[in-house]
């Protein structure tokens, strides 16, 4: 196995495309390093960003957006007090990941690249209407995050592409999100089902909207119906029922050891209503 330490994206991203076989980038390593421990991957080459300067920021820009480095931690984004008041649900999605040791290593990118239908970060960062900055041999490009997952596993990533930074919009004003999962323990389990509400409100009426489902689906989904279930109500009844008719719906599961495909698809429309509940609470500052 090739170790490279490059001293920049441009050189990272040089290095893959110039490689042969197995590539994995090591960011936080809490899943590469697992997977060649356990000998289920061993790459031929192995690309280490930790030394790139700026992969550990959280930095709140002009317009009130945000961007993570890509080696940012989820024990850092629980630290960050401005970042855990605009996005709760995205970092309460990633401090969900593992145990406090796993918590200082994980990264958003990581869980996102895993390409696992199941990561708890991804439906927060969709619903969120996160990006992420990519850079390749033909340069940079922006992609939404519900872009990368391609197929459990798989990323929609080309050879030299590496993500190099997480975009967070602007939370702004009347917003909320929220992420809830099923886990059949009661702590450091994989998702059965995980919901991922964002949304905005004028006055209690409910004006935007970005419902996202996980452990559903090949790839995290995100619903249009289930948001278009809520826009325009003030989340009453008729409008949660819509919302859990229009997330169960959506929901394409395979029935393994963690639960059937009825169970997954019944937990997907409650978890919707529980979800948009906290993101609509937040939205009208009644819950942190």
């Amino acid at each position: 196995m090739d170790y490279h330490s490059p001293a920049s994206f441009a050189e990272a991203s040089a290095l893959a495309a110039n490689a042969t076989g197995i590539t994995r980038f090591l960011a936080g390593g809490t899943d590469v390093l697992v997977q060649l421990r356990s000998e289920l991957v061993t790459p031929d080459t192995l690309i280490d960003i930790k030394k790139i300067d700026g992969v550990s920021d959280i930095t709140r820009n002009v317009d009130g957006s945000w961007t993570l480095g890509v080696a940012a931690t989820g024990a850092e984004m629980s630290e960050h007090p401005e970042l855990s008041g605009d996005w709760p649900g995205v970092v309460e999605a990633m401090d969900l990941i593992g145990s406090t040791q796993v918590q200082g290593r994980a990264t958003l990118t990581g869980n996102l690249c895993n390409g696992s239908p199941a990561a708890d970060s991804v439906p927060a960062m969709v619903a969120a209407g996160v990006t992420v900055t990519i850079t390749g041999p033909d340069g940079n490009r922006t992609i939404a995050a519900e872009g990368i997952p391609a197929s459990p596993g798989k990323t929609t990533l080309t050879k030299g592409e590496v993500v190099t930074a997480v975009n967070i919009p602007a939370r702004g004003e009347n917003g909320g999100d929220a992420y809830l999962r099923f886990i059949p323990r009661t702590e450091m389990d994989i998702a059965v089902v995980g919901v991922g509400v964002s949304l905005r409100l004028d006055g209690d009426t409910i004006t935007e909207a970005r419902v996202s489902l996980g452990a559903v689906a090949p790839t995290v989904l995100l619903v249009d119906d289930c948001a278009k279930a809520i826009i325009g109500s003030t989340l009453d009844d008729v409008a949660l029922d819509a919302l859990a008719a229009a997330a169960s719906a959506a929901c394409n599961p395979i029935d393994d050891k963690r639960g059937t495909i009825e169970f997954r698809t019944e937990v997907a429309g409650v978890l919707a209503k529980r979800a948009a509940k906290i993101a609509y609470a937040r939205a009208k500052g009644e819950q942190a």
